[in-house]
This record gives C-alpha cells, structure tokens and sequence, in this order.
C-alpha cells in the first residue's frame, strides 16, 4: 500500500495533477461515512442526509 501511495504521490508531483487531491479527499470521506453507517446501522438516519 505505501509503494502504490508513493507512485501516486511521485504521479502527481511529475504530472502537475494537482487537482486531484481534492477530489480524492472528498471521495475519501463519502467512504467513510458510507462504512460508518454500514457498520453502526442506528446512526444511519443521522448519516444519510450528509450523503
């Protein structure tokens, strides 16, 4: 898992992609509000909405 962060991180510096960070970010916390309230199923009417 670090090799395939550290060629993704040496990607972006070598592209210039840099406008995917936040996208990565913002996918990143769906996931883990999505596996929140999969695992903790009486938070998901607190959840859902955010989604």
């Amino acid at each position: 898992m670090t090799a395939l962060a550290r060629e993704f991180w040496m990607f972006l510096r070598q592209e210039k992609k840099w406008w995917l960070l936040p996208m990565l970010g913002v996918i990143g916390v769906v996931a883990i509000v999505v596996v929140i309230a999969v695992l903790h199923p009486g938070l998901a009417p607190l959840i859902y909405p955010l989604v």
